[in-house]
């Protein structure tokens, strides 16, 4: 395989040192930009002491705050950047792992269509009360059943011969999107119009982090950090894996392993962050890609620079959907599309040259 070149005219060890470094200043930025804009401006020592007698549990910093601010710090903004983070990171991740899977640089949940299934599994408890009985997680059980049905029906379709294309991929892709994106509408359209259940789902098809709370954010937390590690821990035999399936098994991988734990992983994490955030689309795709041509392609790098990077975009992502049009919301999949579709078709572009 040959060897992937990057922007960066230094070291690999070196670029991705820098990177890492840029990058957690970028999202420091990032969070304290998030906490102060928005429909209410809240100044910076406000911010700091807010958050110091909070982690405290006592008034460290003499209060000279409303307790309507120090509501919007702690209860809405910031686990609802933190939300926002982890939903980026996730994504980013699982797009990794699915191109580790397929070897297809189009590959991400949202292209093959597991985020419209892991959709109309959510849409369904949603709408109609399916697994109530798991109460606080039956959005988050249906959105995991979604995915799996769709990533399942993806590469059973693509898959002509016992080969993957990268053709085949991507057209099995749109067709499980169409497909479930289908069934959600007429989930939706079956129901009573006007309701409040209709309009939860349609504004939560396209992307919001309006519902985020700590209670949200700790479940997302647990299942992003064990994910995460189950990938770092397979660093190398991703990198092989990338190689060819039959170059890994010479080389002593477990390949069916392999390709079973990231399907499970892929499943479960996308499930996750469709269920506390709907269907946000292209962060997968294109922030592995980015961040490819600065610290190359090995996975012991690539994993942990990314999902910075992909937490830092969604942090901001968020931020102009709050801002752009305040005191009214855009819904984050907009923006993110907005970037995102036009590096899609850069790519695809590229790969037919």
């Amino acid at each position: 395989m040959s060897k992937r070149k990057t922007i960066f005219p230094l070291e690999g060890g070196v670029a991705f040192s820098i990177f890492i470094v840029v990058m957690l200043l970028l999202l420091a930025v990032s969070i304290f930009i998030a906490i102060a804009w928005g429909s209410v401006s809240i100044d910076p020592s406000t911010i700091r002491g807010v958050v110091i007698n909070q982690l405290t549990g006592h008034a460290v910093v003499p209060v000279t705050w409303e307790e309507s601010t120090r509501s919007i710090i702690w209860n809405i903004r910031l686990p609802r950047i933190f939300t926002a983070w982890i939903v980026g990171a996730g994504l980013t991740l699982c797009g990794i792992v699915m191109q580790a899977l397929t070897k297809n640089p189009l590959a991400d949940p949202f292209v093959l269509g597991i985020s419209h299934g892991a959709s109309a599994g959510a849409v369904s408890v949603i709408m109609y009360g399916y697994l109530s009985f798991l109460g606080y997680y039956a959005t988050m059980c249906g959105a995991f059943i979604g995915a799996l049905l769709a990533m399942l029906l993806a590469l059973g379709i693509a898959r002509m011969k016992n080969v993957l294309t990268a053709t085949n991929l991507i057209l099995a892709g749109i067709a499980v999107s169409a497909l479930f994106g289908a069934l959600t509408n007429l989930m939706i359209y079956a129901h009573q119009s006007g309701s409040d259940k209709v309009k939860t789902a349609q504004y939560w098809l396209m992307g919001s982090l309006s519902g985020a709370n700590w209670i949200r954010l700790a479940y997302a937390m647990c299942a992003f950090v064990i994910c995460c590690l189950l990938i770092l821990m397979m660093h190398r035999s991703l990198d092989t894996l990338m190689l060819g399936d039959e170059t890994a098994t010479t080389l002593g991988v477990n390949t069916a392993r392999i390709k079973r734990v990231i399907i499970i992983v892929a499943t479960a994490l996308t499930g996750v962050i469709v269920s506390i955030s709907g269907v946000i689309g292209f962060v997968g795709l294109t922030v592995p890609h980015m961040t490819r041509s600065v610290v190359g392609s090995k996975h012991s790098r690539l994993i942990p620079a990314s999902i910075l990077l992909g937490g830092s975009f969604m942090v901001l992502a968020d931020l102009l959907s709050r801002t752009l049009i305040r005191p009214e919301e855009l819904p984050i999949g907009v923006v993110s599309a907005f970037f995102g579709a036009p590096f899609f078709l850069y790519l695809i572009k590229r790969s037919q040259s």
